[in-house]
């Protein structure tokens, strides 16, 4: 049987990508940064797309001049960074990478809501100056936790804080019953995000970033939420206005965040959020585990054996709705 062409978009001195090496059976793998790097016999002949670290631009390139093109992964869960016209109308499936970080952005959300629970800027201040302090600290079992985006990052977080005996609620587009309700104490539809809020001691963004999340949690959003709530974002920064947040956690509208995505990555130097003493920064490196590379590139390796016996492929994205 003839071998499969897959195509990479990415730099092929990445050490992870070796692991590509064992589809060699199967597959001629090639990878460029480019699609012009792919070469227009790879490309005429490739039927399947992994986007590794290519850009919008590159994955438009490839659809234009890959005929035989069956389907498309995507290394990361978050699509907005590469969804185009061009791609959307293809015919193609588009898989992502969903599942693959989510166990890690759960554990830092969990992180989060203790670091905040047991007022640890408060130690750290009271140990910097050697100062023996005792006050009241809370239980997560006694508080709710609100997460705005229950996908598969949400279903992680919601385990998780369960776990911890807390309150759980959850809102998305569609609540119809799916695995992973067991761990919710109420669903909510997205018109009703303002009727959940003000239930919320952590309101938790893990929403993807589409055109109807974008700003999403802004002023009015966070005038519904108690003035003791935190405000965290796992998902994409933009589904925040930086702008009100930061408002808001300056003039103590809300008690503090906890934030591992920014509207602009890399966080400017600039940025008024660096200095607060309400906020905790994470340079976008919760799912940064120690394999986390090596777990994009087996789960496609996975995707692709389950593509060539005829399998369903898992993660095949709405791209319409741009996740």
């Amino acid at each position: 049987m003839a071998k499969i062409n897959v195509v990479v978009l990415g730099d092929p001195s990445e050490p992870t990508l070796k692991l590509l090496d064992s589809l060699s059976a199967d597959a001629n793998v090639s990878i460029a940064k480019t699609a012009d790097g792919l070469g227009p016999d790879a490309l005429a002949e490739a039927r399947v797309l992994f986007n590794w670290s290519g850009s919008r631009a590159e994955i438009v390139n490839v659809l234009a001049r890959a005929p035989k093109l069956e389907w498309v992964h995507a290394r990361y869960a978050g699509l907005d960074g590469i969804m185009s016209p061009e791609l959307q109308a293809h015919p193609v499936p588009l898989t992502n990478g969903r599942g693959t970080f989510s166990q890690s952005l759960g554990e830092f959300v969990i992180a989060g809501a203790l670091y905040w629970a047991k007022d640890m800027p408060r130690m750290n201040r009271a140990k910097a100056e050697h100062r023996w302090e005792v006050f009241d600290i809370l239980e997560l079992s006694t508080q709710t936790m609100g997460i705005v985006g229950h996908g598969d990052i949400g279903r992680a977080i919601a385990r998780r804080a369960k776990a911890f005996g807390m309150r759980v609620l959850a809102l998305r587009r569609d609540v119809s019953p799916r695995p992973g309700d067991e761990d919710v104490d109420q669903l909510y539809p997205n018109p009703d995000l303002h009727k959940m809020l003000p239930e919320c001691d952590y309101v938790v963004v893990a929403a993807p970033l589409t055109p109807n999340t974008k700003h999403m949690m802004s002023t009015a959003e966070f005038n519904c939420m108690k003035e003791s709530a935190i405000i965290m974002n796992v998902g994409r920064g933009p589904v925040i206005d930086e702008a009100a947040m930061t408002e808001a956690l300056r003039t103590k509208r809300i008690r503090g965040a906890a934030l591992d995505v920014f509207e602009v990555e890399p966080l400017p130097a600039d940025s008024p959020l660096w200095d607060m003493d309400n906020v905790f920064i994470s340079a976008h490196t919760s799912d940064h585990t120690k394999d986390w590379l090596n777990d994009a590139a087996n789960f496609f390796v996975e995707q692709f054996h389950r593509w060539k016996n005829n399998e369903p492929l898992k993660n095949i994205a709405d791209k319409n709705a741009g996740y």
